[in-house]
């Protein structure tokens, strides 16, 4: 099996038929857009002249789909297209399309990762959950049947180091409410 890393090369042969080099089989272009969707580039050559033939096939995917009523280019959008084909603005356009959809790929693997724990992309969401536990356990030591007792103090802490290590906490809780609130 060829590097996934390379683009998938399809040879189209002078009948116009689509060649897919790796699986020696012949594809349409719902195959091909079926490889895209899956996350692999593709290059499609000419197999006669050589010309690269990409560009023309990407287009024709993106054309049918739309014609199917698939529709993701709003109106407004296909007419600047249009329009920057036919102005001095053509050489921005590619580079602020590519600039463009490179930031909606960023954001919406952020925003499966974030699905899978939503509040661990909160500031300071591991430390609260720290503080959690340790309220719990400060609150529930000395209860059977409910998690497990505090850690034995040493003998120098004595009897306030509990009733301190209490207040801390509170502080702290306290903190943490405030910042969520502001959130």
């Amino acid at each position: 099996m060829a590097d996934k890393s390379e683009p998938l090369l399809i040879k189209r042969y002078a009948s116009r038929r689509l060649y897919n080099t790796e699986t020696s089989d012949y594809v349409t272009l719902e195959d091909i857009a079926g490889f895209i969707r899956a996350g692999r580039d593709v290059q499609i050559i000419d197999l006669k002249s050589g010309d690269d033939l990409t560009r023309q096939y990407l287009l024709q995917i993106i054309a049918e789909h739309e014609g199917r009523g698939e529709s993701v280019l709003p109106i407004a959008v296909l007419n600047d297209l249009v329009r920057s084909y036919t102005s001095e603005v053509q050489s921005v356009v590619p580079q602020f399309l590519a600039m463009s959809f490179d930031m909606l790929r960023e954001g919406q693997s952020k925003m499966m990762e974030n699905m899978a724990n939503p509040l661990a992309s909160l500031p300071g969401f591991e430390a609260m959950q720290a503080q959690q536990k340790a309220f719990i356990k400060a609150m529930t030591g000395g209860m059977p049947g409910v998690w497990s007792a505090p850690e034995p103090e040493s003998e120098s802490s004595g009897a306030n180091a509990g009733s301190d290590e209490l207040d801390e906490i509170k502080k702290q809780l306290a903190a943490l409410q405030d910042k969520l609130s502001r959130l």
